[in-house]
């Protein structure tokens, strides 16, 4: 298909050229003619009827008639381009036939007016010459002819050729009135020749064709013959250059042309420039009109006649224009002078029937009125090909069918001045005309007799009364109403929306065919749901859109980010990758979630992120797209998303709306998905659950009685009393089929015509039929409802009507930035744009996406097309693609996946070769996102496609796409699948190799697909003759291939070597390996992130071989890259901590690996689930670590939950169960239950012998095996250890006290859990540690739940790094039985069996283990636990204590007398015991420091600061920050309320809505409620405990607090912060730098620096 402007034009030029015999200029004055000498041949195909009935029987309506209309315009195409070439020329095409001109002379002079043409001299000398010469050329066509449609195997055995031939004077007529309007003027061909050739026509039998003058027929014999002769030598084809263009004169063809169009082809050439409908052919119901005018029949020899052909001619043609209809042609042939009309065939009319039938009896009275003696009529309705035939040289737009030779032949059987039409035209107008029934007939072409009918007179009905229109005829689409069928179903969708708005998420899955009302439905869902404050996203997906993985969740998450982007930052933008970077820029989001985002949305992928998705488990990736999503739909909440289409929805698609359904209840709990379908939808197994659980709503098409409701709601008479005649809704229930949609169409197209009429006499609205007539009033609506649903289409322009017919080939929506490629040519989107606005065809469902607004209007236009017209403009879209791709322009369409769509075009093009190469590219876009579900599909596809290419391709090209498929089937576990289709490949590799045409490449790629599914498998030994096969050969082909490419062979067979325990070669490998990744790194060609997957692979095959040091060299280098480019939440830096972990374990630094470990662990969880084996594989390693540094009990636990987790995935006695199962016996072990140690090592035996051969990871099984022996010993010789089995030693020993090499001992009560200022304590405390300034050798929870706090500040120093300090339990700190102390979640917070139960005896024990005055005691709780230490073991506190350190606060100091502690938080938590340690410290002489309140106030550590922190990702911060804003927000709340609300809790009178805005905000007052959140005006923070923990080191004292201090019995009581003026803070701005650099020590120590680079040291000014 050409689209260019000039190749449009070039195109109808020659089309209307030929009609004005290209090189005849038209008279100025009409009628005229000239006459011209030469042979007339007509040729007449046979075969229409047969054929057209055979295809339509085996392949159905629509395919049969594409395939009629391709053979058909094959062979047409095929005669006019000899007839070209042997110097003829084609006059027109008549139906079936070709009615051609071969002339003596190439040059004629003009002749006007009814002068006889002049010839010259020479030319009657030489006229028998010229004669003979151009019957020669005649006959050679004729031959030619013949023999090319027989030999063609194609269609010309379907059809058989016959004709005339005859010479002579040829009489060419011009009619009409001079003027350029399309129709306005006629040229007819006439002569002695012309009816010659048709009598020789009709006595030619098939085969044949008879030249007059000539003996014998020209037969297919003769053809054949002259055809295999001249089948090698191929005739000069030159009338394109010689004859077409020379011969235009240099004036304008086009101008002139168009006014001998015949309306017909003048609509197909309206806006010819950029049109494309005179290319679409389609198959119409049309009405046809033959006309024959028998006193004109003698037309080439009386000139005088030609007036009045002339009027006929005008005449005819208005009165056709006046009843919709087109001038078809005016011709003179065998059957003599002949007009003919045709209803429906250009415009879509409801009853072309009534307009050919009215148009007749006008055309009746018209030719009596020009006193016309003889003319007969003939009329016939029927299914017609419409469309253009021909070659580009000679094209005509026609209308062929057997009811256009039925028309003909009526109008021959009619008597004179009569007309006679088919049954089905009276069938479809004798409602509006009279008819009466003629006599028994037989035409040709009909078996037996039938009767036709005669036309007599229009029936006439009394005037109507219509109540209310309702303004349908402008607009058919009504307000939803609620019919009795819908009331229930639309009942049930109000409901889940009512359980979603109270926090009972639900699915709603609403199904119906279509018309049925489902968008309406859930449009009236939406308006429901917005006035109940829900947010409402939708998305629409086609049937073309299951192939792609998430589409249906494209849109949503689009508009979501958008949303979330605008609602809770105030930046409103419509740029997804804008929206995107500022959520994670704000913490809202992560680089995590952006990459998984860019699953669904590829423009928010970046290209450096895109291997993240690598290695996760489709489950592991829908949890992490449902994580996302939660996060975007909960801000947006009551949210109600909804799936709209008419295509099935992707398997990927149905787990994550599983996955949400079943964490909303939690996460998201007022959400409601609704999907709606027009099929009952097809719901994988894997999440067959939502079947049971989601809420069914089905439309079924209305009943009779809801229709008769829906027709007096649309009639305007609902609730007036006023019914609906029987009739009237018998015929409307039975066209519309209970659509809703058609019974709107129905009404509006009858109150168009007037046919719906007020019946006063029986109260009803009924149709307005003939009084004479009572036959059924379904007959009077059209049977094809297409018809009606086009018909307010009929004017619309030509160019419009292809944007509607490439838009319905396209889908029944789309998006406009992925055809903005037609817009160069076509303009498509701007007229799409049009339609919308002027037609109401299209609508937008979001910024660039467009869908037809009416499912029927969509299908209507659908149905016109037939198969190989929509091949042509799918082939047209896909040299557009191409073009546009060519010039670079196609990497700007980036919305959606274009290699799929362009595939997909291709593919309906039959364009196979460019449908492989863009499934394949598409496969491939798909692999790089690791999308392995669509990925395969494109890759199946391409496969598909490159079956059908001629030739087949090359061996690589057949193989690649089956070596990816296998791929992606091994990711996606699909292991049989996956077998089956490497192992084909394989072999069909292995036969090439032994021809000449080998392809080695992909050779080795089949080997290692091959070989790592193996590996996958567990099979190493087959996956290793694989590999041994395919490494030799690769290496050989390095120097033609990348480095990189040889890399990943090594790579994958040294895994495979390591896997099998050949540690030493795989080490040699993978260095190797390594070496050619970093070249290529260095050269660019490898991105950092794989040169990670050699980092982690080799320290992995190092450790394996107890190269400790090495390997955790290596898994650091692995980690600090992964830190560096991807979100510390992702599975690949997981990967890399765990790694990290267990090399620390085995190099003795099991506590430098714990936090390591447990941030592992935490990911993994997110990530994978508590289900998945790489949880396990974090929780093993955990384990071990806790085991190494001597908490058994720990580990055990940590053990036992990842071995239930690897038995339950994995298939029984796998492999990896093995070092588990190892690690726990020794665990085991060390609680002293060797009775089970000893079967989980016998175990661990059995379970080797069944993987391995002998020698295959020996070390392993001589491991287990000496293990059991030594717990046989144990057993028999130790009976006591039976005894005493599972009996752990729980509590922790208390560490060495050393002050030279760890600092000062320091005791720590805390409180931890109320707010994060104990934790940030214990945060500063771990660094303290590290520097060997403080060294804590007890740390005790206090305040009730005390055990709760016990287990998170386990957690805390576990995740810091410090898993030895001991933890005690404490007293309930004031707080017995009070609630609202609970503790705040943490993920780090476990319950552990090494804690003290009793807090004070674990700080007695710690005193014990201690030098004398050396301790230091640190209260930042509840004096309780002091008080009582004090109490209990009085003497030894006082002997080992060396100072008491609160954070608190003290009454006004005096020198001499006692301190007096106030009512600070932590003092009235439990006053008395506060005043009693205050009391006994004094009376003992023990010195106290305390810090009050005062010295916070004086040192606000700003948001920022702190917010920095959360830069080395440690969970503690984040879990800190989290908390810290939650608990700002809740003390905002307490402040509000009044002083004597119980909810303040401990909380002072002090500590109102004043004090708040004055500490925290700087200010007196903020313009925000007491329940509005507060954090984001918080710009600075109070940190009480920290500073109060920097007091006890007595450097940070001196530098940074100022103290006052009283004596009291000779020793000092110091306190820093005596009021709010005397904070006691030298300067705030070192301290608050100081607290963060000792806060970023701790973090980053404990993850082992990894993410120093992230969090530099900075120190800005700040305003304090």
């Amino acid at each position: 298909v050409s689209t260019p402007k000039e190749n449009c034009k070039s195109r109808v030029e020659v089309s209307a050229s030929l009609e004005l015999r290209l090189r005849l200029r038209r008279p100025r004055a009409l009628p005229a003619h000239r006459d011209i000498r030469g042979s007339v041949l007509i040729l007449d195909l046979s075969g229409f009827t047969a054929l057209g009935e055979r295809l339509k029987s085996e392949l159905g309506d629509s395919e049969g008639a594409a395939e009629f209309a391709f053979r058909v315009n094959t062979i047409l195409s095929t005669m006019v381009e000899r007839v070209y070439q042997f110097g003829g020329d084609v006059l027109m095409f008549a139906g079936d036939a070709l009615i051609c001109l071969f002339d003596e002379v190439e040059e004629e002079t003009e002749n006007n007016g009814d002068a006889s043409l002049h010839i010259d001299s020479n030319a009657l000398t030489n006229e028998k010459t010229l004669e003979q010469n151009t019957l020669s050329r005649v006959r050679e066509c004729c031959l030619r002819v013949l023999g090319e449609v027989a030999s063609n195997d194609g269609a010309g055995g379907d059809f058989t050729i016959h004709g005339g031939a005859a010479h002579g004077m040829v009489r060419c007529i011009f009619l009409g009135r001079p003027s350029s309007a399309p129709g306005d003027c006629a040229f007819i061909v006439s002569g002695v020749p012309l009816l010659q050739a048709g009598k020789l026509l009709n006595m030619a039998g098939e085969g044949e064709i008879l030249i007059d003058g000539q003996d014998g027929p020209i037969t297919e014999e003769e053809g054949i013959r002259f055809f295999s002769k001249s089948a090698d030598v191929e005739l000069a084809n030159e009338y394109e250059e010689t004859v077409l263009y020379p011969k235009m004169g240099g004036y304008s063809v086009h101008s002139h042309a168009r006014a001998y169009l015949g309306t017909l082809a003048a609509r197909r050439s309206d806006h010819a420039e950029n049109a494309m409908s005179i290319l679409l052919n389609e198959l119409r119901p049309v009405a046809i009109v033959f006309v024959g005018l028998h006193d004109l029949n003698d037309i080439a020899r009386d000139t005088t006649l030609l007036q009045l052909m002339n009027s006929a001619f005008v005449s005819l043609s208005q009165i056709t224009y006046s009843c919709n209809g087109a001038v078809r042609d005016m011709l003179c042939d065998d059957k003599g002078c002949v007009f003919i009309a045709v209803f429906g065939a250009h415009s879509h009319e409801v009853n072309p029937c009534f307009d050919a039938t009215v148009c007749a009896m006008r055309m009746k009275d018209a030719l009596d009125e020009l006193n016309f003696e003889r003319f007969s009529l003939g009329v016939s309705f029927g299914e017609c090909f419409c469309g253009e035939v021909g070659p580009s040289i000679r094209a005509d737009y026609v209308v062929m069918g057997t009811e256009v030779n039925m028309a003909a032949r009526l109008m021959g059987k009619a008597p004179n001045r009569g007309i006679l039409a088919s049954k089905r035209v009276y069938t479809n107008s004798k409602k509006f005309i009279l008819f009466r029934q003629s006599e028994h007939l037989k035409v040709k072409g009909k078996d037996g007799f039938f009767h036709a009918y005669i036309p007599e007179a229009r029936a006439f009905a009394p005037s109507t009364s219509i109540i209310d229109d309702g303004n349908l005829s402008d607009s058919p689409e009504q307000p939803f109403i609620l019919l009795p069928s819908r009331e229930y179903e639309m009942t049930k969708m109000l409901r889940a929306l009512h359980e979603a708005e109270v926090s009972i998420p639900k699915v709603l899955i609403l199904c119906g065919g279509p018309f049925l009302g489902k968008s309406r439905m859930i449009s009236s869902l939406s308006e429901n749901a917005i006035s109940a404050g829900f947010t409402v996203l939708q998305s629409f997906r086609t049937s073309l859109d299951s192939f792609t993985s998430y589409f249906p969740f494209r849109q949503i998450t689009l508009t979501a980010l958008l949303m979330c982007a605008s609602k809770l930052l105030g930046q409103v933008t419509d740029d997804e990758v804008a929206a995107i970077e500022m959520l994670i820029e704000n913490k809202i989001l992560t680089k995590t979630d952006r990459v998984v985002l860019g699953s669904i949305l590829p423009t928010v992928s970046d290209s450096q992120l895109l291997s993240l998705l690598k290695g996760q488990s489709t489950t592991a990736l829908t949890k992490s797209i449902s994580d996302t999503l939660i996060k975007l739909f909960v801000p947006l909440q009551p949210i109600m998303v909804v799936f709209e289409g008419d295509g099935e929805i992707d398997p990927s698609s149905w787990s994550v709306i599983s996955e949400m359904q079943q964490r909303a209840v939690e996460e998201c709990s007022r959400l409601l998905l609704v999907i709606s379908s027009r099929n009952v939808l097809t719901i994988p197994s894997a999440v067959s659950h939502l079947q049971r659980e989601a809420e069914y709503a089905k439309l079924t098409p209305l009943d009779k009685y809801e229709t008769e409701i829906y027709l007096e709601v649309l009639l305007g008479v609902h609730d007036k009393g006023i019914g609906v005649d029987q009739k009237l809704l018998d015929a409307v229930h039975d066209r519309a089929n209970g659509c809703p949609s058609f019974i709107e169409y129905i009404v509006s197209w009858a109150l168009g015509k007037k046919m719906i009429e007020y019946d006063e006499g029986k109260n009803v609205m009924s149709f307005n039929l003939p009084v004479t007539q009572s036959e059924d009033v379904a007959a009077a609506i059209p049977k094809e409802l297409s018809s009606i649903v086009l018909a307010s289409f009929n004017d619309l322009p030509a160019i419009l009507w292809d944007v509607l017919k490439i838009a319905s080939c396209i889908g029944f929506s789309f998006d406009e930035n992925a055809y903005e490629a037609l817009d160069e040519n076509l303009d498509f989107m701007p007229r799409v744009k049009t339609l919308a606005a002027t037609h109401d065809v299209f609508e937008r469902i979001d910024g660039h996406r467009y869908k037809w607004k009416h499912q029927a209007v969509y299908e209507a236009v659908k149905s016109l097309l037939i198969g190989n017209q929509r091949a042509q403009i799918h082939s047209m879209i896909v040299d557009v693609f191409e073009h546009y791709h060519k010039n670079g322009h196609f990497s700007n369409m980036v919305k959606c996946d274009l290699h799929r769509l362009f595939a997909w075009h291709c593919t309906l093009a039959g364009k196979w070769d460019a449908a492989y190469n863009q499934y394949m590219e598409a496969g491939k876009r798909a692999e790089e996102t690791y999308n392995f579900p669509e990925a395969a599909k494109m890759y199946e596809e391409a496969i598909s496609s490159q079956k059908k290419i001629d030739p087949l391709p090359l061996l690589r090209s057949r193989l690649l796409p089956t070596v990816k498929l296998g791929n992606c089937l091994r990711e996606l576990a699909r292991y049989n699948d996956a077998e089956e289709v490497l192992k084909t490949c394989l072999e069909e590799a292995e036969r090439a190799m032994k021809k000449s045409d080998a392809d080695e490449q992909m050779y080795v790629h089949s080997l290692t697909a091959l070989a790592a599914l193996n590996q996958a498998q567990s099979k190493y030994n087959e996956a290793k003759e694989l590999y041994e096969k395919a490494l030799p050969i690769a290496r050989n082909l390095q120097e033609s291939r990348t480095s990189l490419w040889l890399a990943v062979h090594i790579a994958g067979y040294a895994e495979t070597l390591r896997k099998s325990g050949d540690l030493p070669t795989a080490e040699t490998l993978h260095w190797e390996a390594l070496h050619i990744r970093s070249c290529s790194a260095n050269e660019g060609a490898c991105t950092s992130l794989e040169l990670a997957i050699s980092y982690t692979q080799l320290g992995c095959t190092l450790f394996g071989q107890k190269k400790y040091e090495e390997a955790y060299k290596q898994h650091r280098l692995a980690l600090k890259t992964r830190f560096e480019y991807l979100d510390f939440s992702h599975g690949h830096v997981s990967e890399s901590l765990n790694y990290c972990a267990e090399a620390l374990c085995s190099l003795g630094r099991a506590a430098d690996g714990i936090p390591l470990a447990i941030h592992a662990v935490n990911i993994r969880k997110v990530v994978f689930g508590t289900s998945h084996p790489a949880y396990a594989h974090a929780l093993s390693i955990l384990a071990s670590c806790y085991h190494a540094v001597g908490r058994s009990c720990d580990a055990r636990d940590y053990f036992e939950e990842c071995l239930s987790i690897c038995e339950a995935v994995f298939q029984k006695n796998h492999a990896n169960i093995i070092p588990n199962l190892m690690n726990y016996g020794k665990v085991l072990c060390s609680t002293g239950d060797y009775e089970k140690a000893k079967s989980v090592f016998q175990r661990a035996i059995v379970i080797h012998k069944k993987n391995f051969t002998e020698g295959q990871r020996a070390s392993e099984l001589e491991t287990c095996q000496s293990q059991v022996q030594e717990l046989t010993e144990k057993i028999e010789s130790n009976t006591k250890a039976l005894q005493c089995a599972s009996v752990c030693e729980r509590n922790m020993p208390i560490p060495t006290v050393d002050i030279k090499k760890k600092g000062t001992p320091i005791i720590v009560i805390t409180d931890i859990g109320r707010d994060v200022d104990d934790e940030y304590a214990l945060v500063l405390l771990a660094s303290l540690a590290r520097m060997h300034l403080l060294d804590p050798i007890a740390v005790v929870a206090t305040l009730s739940p005390q055990r709760e706090r016990a287990y998170l500040a386990r957690g805390v120093l576990d995740i810091l790094g410090f898993p030895n300090i001991p933890i005690g339990i404490g007293s309930c700190g004031g707080a017995k039985g009070k609630a609202g102390l609970d503790v705040y979640n943490a993920e780090y917070s476990r319950s552990c069996s090494c804690i003290y139960e009793c807090g004070v005896e674990l700080m007695a024990r710690a005193l014990s283990a201690s030098p004398d005055k050396s301790v230091q005691v640190f209260c930042i709780g509840s004096l309780t636990d002091a008080a009582t230490l004090m109490k209990d073991h009085e003497e030894l506190f006082v002997k080992k204590v060396k100072e008491v350190s609160v954070m608190g606060g003290l009454n006004e100091i005096e020198e001499g007398k006692f301190v007096v502690p106030d009512t600070a938080y932590n003092n009235n938590c439990d006053a008395p015991s506060a005043a009693y340690v205050y009391q006994k410290c004094q009376e003992l002489c023990i010195p106290t420091i305390t810090l009050s309140r005062y010295a916070a106030y004086g040192c606000p550590i700003p948001t920022a600061v702190l917010d920095n922190l959360k830069k080395t990702e440690h969970m503690v911060v984040n879990n800190i920050v989290n908390v810290r804003t939650a608990s700002i927000n809740e003390l905002w709340k307490k402040v509000n309320m009044p002083t004597s609300d119980t909810r303040r809790e401990k909380l002072p009178p002090r500590c109102n809505r004043l004090w708040f805005c004055q500490t925290f905000l700087g200010r007196d007052d903020v313009e925000t409620d007491g329940a509005s959140p507060i954090m984001s005006h918080v710009e600075k923070l109070n940190m009480y405990d920290p500073l109060a923990l920097l007091c006890c080191v007595p450097a940070y004292r001196e530098a940074h607090f100022r103290m006052e201090t009283v004596t009291v019995n000779g020793v000092p009581q110091s306190v820093v912060g005596l009021s709010q003026d005397q904070t006691g803070i030298v300067d705030p701005e070192v301290l608050c730098a100081e607290l963060f650099s000792l806060f970023r020590l701790a973090f980053l120590r404990s993850l082992q620096n990894i993410c120093k680079r992230r969090v530099a040291m900075q120190r800005t000014s700040m305003d304090f």
